[in-house]
């Protein structure tokens, strides 16, 4: 840590907000990455992120300083992500059941953004087949992969995150590769033996 950064802690424990923002402005766009990884959504992971912002926060007085800020951060960020991602699993509706309204019952839609002009224009198309990719895996192997490979942390680093022995970690990003690997060449494989 920095003098910089532990000067900063120090106001922050005081109650200066100046000095939160200026110590997350070099992480905020990491914590939106990793939330953005973890979840797929643009307005989910702004959502994420602000929550977890905010639970750095207001739990500052916590951070003991025995791992970097940067490592108790990010974990901060991947349990917010880990309890809206279980939040989602619990909320689950069925898309068949139609929906009871005060002008009686219709059937469940849900748009199809890969016909929105503006969205397909926007997006490339690489980035959003490995993020669908990257959002198929199982979140123990996604945290991993996301961390290492997105984010660049280090096996150390990515071990204080997650609360798991440095073997753990390798295992799971090599077999969080290896699914990755067989979903992207999957796609691949669909997509050339899509007809036109």
């Amino acid at each position: 840590m920095s003098d910089n950064e532990a000067l900063l802690l120090e106001r922050i424990k005081k109650g200066d907000i100046t000095s939160f923002e200026l110590l997350i402005a070099d992480y905020q766009v990491y914590a939106y990455n990793i939330a953005y990884r973890m979840l797929g959504n643009e307005e989910d992971a702004k959502d994420i992120t602000q929550e977890a912002l905010i639970k750095v926060y207001k739990s500052i007085n916590k951070f003991k300083g025995t791992s970097s800020f940067s490592t108790w951060l990010y974990r901060i960020v991947m349990n917010t992500c880990k309890d809206e991602l279980k939040k989602r699993k619990e909320v689950m509706i069925s898309l068949d059941k139609e929906i009871e309204t005060g002008e009686g019952t219709m059937a469940m839609e849900i748009g199809d953004e890969r016909l929105n002009p503006s969205k397909i224009v926007e997006k490339n198309e690489i980035t959003h087949m490995v993020q669908d990719a990257i959002s198929r895996l199982p979140e123990d192997n996604r945290m991993v992969v996301v961390l290492r490979d997105i984010q660049g942390l280090s096996y150390e680093e990515i071990s204080e995150v997650i609360k798991e022995p440095i073997g753990t970690v390798k295992s799971r990003i090599n077999r969080g590769r290896n699914m990755l690997k067989k979903i992207l060449t999957e796609q691949k494989h669909w997509i050339l033996s899509e007809p036109y």
